[in-house]
């Protein structure tokens, strides 16, 4: 599906694999291989990807044809991977633009963003396992298994894993603009 989205995309903008990799400074195999659906790209190589495309990265998981009903299996979920200490997602909904639910996983230490960002959406997380500190307009809220928080995501905010423990959330964003 992102595969294919961005191929789309690309041959839209009559770019080839290797003008593309250079306007987005990654590699042309690794396009190669998102195209091909051999690898998942990190969060830093889709804001990358959006910023050429001008678009956002909500965007490039957009289908057209999405169905009216969507099972959402583990094992075949797109994988949203950041670098070592940064926040890991699972895609649970198709794109639609109208939702996006994403499983989030924090390893002791690690944070959605370097830095509180913000965007256009109403944003709701409920912490499954462990404890996450949400970081919003400068405030923190430590949000325990079970509890859940919902916020305008135009105020700066990050997700953060205090503790010494594993933690996982489940995010939902409407409209879509991680």
């Amino acid at each position: 599906m992102l595969g294919e989205r961005l191929r789309e995309l690309r041959q839209r903008h009559n770019l080839t694999l290797r003008q593309l990799a250079i306007a987005a400074d990654v590699s042309p195999a690794l396009l190669s291989q998102i195209e091909n659906a051999a690898t998942d790209p990190s969060l830093a190589t889709l804001r990358k990807l959006a910023q050429v495309f001008d678009t956002s990265i909500a965007e490039l998981f957009s289908e057209p044809d999405a169905p009216a009903v969507h099972v959402s299996r583990p094992g075949s979920r797109s994988r949203l991977a950041a670098p070592p200490g940064q926040i890991s997602y699972d895609r649970l909904t198709p794109g639609r633009g109208d939702l996006e639910v994403l499983q989030a996983d924090l390893a002791p230490g690690d944070a959605s963003s370097a830095e509180p960002w913000s965007h256009p959406s109403t944003e709701c997380a409920i912490v499954l396992a462990g404890t996450v500190v949400a970081e919003i307009d400068g405030e923190r809220h430590v949000i325990e298994t079970g509890e859940a928080v919902t916020f305008d995501s135009r105020l700066p905010h990050r997700y953060l894993n205090a503790s010494g423990a594993p933690a996982r959330l489940l995010i939902a964003v409407t409209p879509p603009t991680p």
